[in-house]
């Protein structure tokens, strides 16, 4: 019986499991996203989160703390400089594991991405108020664009009449085959 056992294995050795855990977390720290599979991004994610935690408080002993774990001065530095300003006032929940639909070719496995919360725009409360002021209609003319929208509305036309200039060059009759 395996009561109470919670860590996946992710079917290698201890030894193994943490370099690999260990280099995906200085990936993601320098990368801010990466491309695993969901059973990894799960291990990666309590493995990295207190690694983030840690670095909230910039001291000596947290800085020898994590770079225990991640054996990478560059990743260390990127975490406790850009990562760590972006995440002070976020009280956890710095990752985010978004399921992608295709699995992969050679064994199928449901492949995800994981990523630093605070790095992403898409999901940022700016981004989406930023989308919803945009507006349907068409609005008045302000004097100082009226140039700028002109010279807009000619170049679409402009491009058009050159594609159908090509289309009519290219545009050859076709040979005919068998008796000349």
């Amino acid at each position: 019986m395996r009561h109470g056992k919670k860590i996946n294995h992710l079917g290698r050795k201890s030894a193994h499991r943490e370099a690999m855990l260990s280099n995906m977390a200085s990936s993601l720290i320098l990368n801010k996203r990466i491309t695993t599979t969901v059973a990894k991004a799960k291990a990666l994610r309590k493995y990295v989160e207190p690694l983030i935690t840690k670095a909230k408080s910039d001291t000596t002993h947290s800085r020898r703390t994590v770079f225990s774990y991640l054996q990478n001065k560059e990743s260390v530095s990127t975490l406790f400089g850009e990562v760590a300003g972006k995440i002070s006032e976020r009280p956890g929940g710095y990752t985010r594991i978004i399921k992608l639909a295709d699995t992969r070719v050679g064994d199928n496995a449901e492949m995800c991405l994981i990523e630093l919360v605070d790095f992403n725009t898409l999901y940022s409360k700016e981004a989406i108020a930023k989308k919803a002021k945009t507006r349907r209609g068409r609005g008045k003319k302000v004097e100082g664009a009226e140039g700028e929208a002109e010279v807009a509305e000619k170049a679409p036309k402009a491009e058009k009449a050159e594609k159908k200039e090509k289309k009519a060059t290219t545009k050859k009759a076709p040979a005919k085959k068998g008796k000349e």
